[in-house]
């Protein structure tokens, strides 16, 4: 059963304890507000303003489990604030671990930071949760994937187009290292597991990932200097950090160039561009 009321209290309170630089949007002049805006959170929630004010007025149709984790994720909450809020809305509350997509708030404090960097939060299947507007710029809009297409290693056997992203002279490895990464992940999650699903899609569509999966390769890690190619500027050297977050199995990466190097330069480039010359 839906608790209206217990809901509508929880989501002001969790609103009001927010500023909006907690969660990466300008504070803006002659703010008067305490805690974010209605309006904000429906921003970060990815959904009308009105809509959520409904349900902080204890009105409406019952939110969709969709919309609850959407409204988690966008005021930053806790495994357990966003459980809560699930039980609130009269729903089960997702499941933990890596099969979960809820960011933890701590990642997303880094990841909203980080405004003049390419970046973005992955899953171990290399799924992309998170973009910011650089890392955008420099490899498109990786979120917008569906279905078993959200995962690199399976964009990179099934869509030519993928590859592109990347120097050619690192194509050979970056095919073994996700074919490795997959057989790694089929073995620890087990057989019915989402790495295993995408291991048997890519056997039947794949003649390519069937030669480098019976090679049996395991432990290749990803190289800290990575090669992209942007369309209009060319090949970008840059050096990946990763930061993990053992509970969700989610990595933030964050991809820099050495100062005063030509790729440097570009990224400087790349900021003023945009994604204009992507579309």
């Amino acid at each position: 059963m839906i608790d209206r009321t217990g809901m509508a209290e929880f989501l002001r309170r969790r609103r009001e304890s927010l500023q909006p630089e907690d969660v990466g949007l300008p504070r803006g002049q002659r703010r008067r507000t305490s805690g974010l805006r209605r309006e904000e959170v429906a921003l970060l929630a990815h959904m009308s303003t009105d809509y959520y004010s409904r349900i902080e007025r204890e009105r409406g149709p019952q939110p969709s489990e969709q919309m609850i984790a959407s409204i988690a994720q966008g005021l930053h909450l806790s495994l357990d604030e966003r459980d809560h809020l699930f039980r609130l809305a009269g729903h089960t509350p997702p499941v933990r671990g890596p099969a979960s997509e809820h960011i933890s708030p701590g990642l997303l404090r880094i990841f909203d930071r980080l405004h003049d960097t390419p970046a973005e939060i992955v899953t171990e299947l290399g799924e992309t949760l998170r973009q910011t507007e650089l890392g955008v710029a420099l490899t498109g809009d990786l979120t917008a994937y569906t279905g078993p297409e959200r995962a690199i290693g399976y964009r990179w056997f099934t869509d030519p187009t993928t590859r592109l992203l990347y120097a050619e002279e690192d194509r050979a490895f970056l095919t073994r290292m996700w074919a490795s990464g997959l057989r790694e992940m089929a073995t620890l999650r087990g057989p019915g597991s989402r790495a295993a699903e995408l291991a048997e899609l890519l056997l039947a569509r794949s003649e390519e990932f069937r030669q480098v999966w019976n090679e049996h390769e395991v432990g290749l890690r990803p190289r800290q200097v990575k090669h992209f190619v942007h369309p209009e500027l060319g090949v970008l050297e840059l050096t990946c950090q990763t930061l993990l977050d053992p509970n969700q199995s989610h990595m933030l990466l964050v991809y820099t160039a050495a100062p005063g190097s030509e790729s440097y330069e570009k990224l400087q480039l790349l900021s003023v561009i945009g994604t204009q010359t992507l579309r």
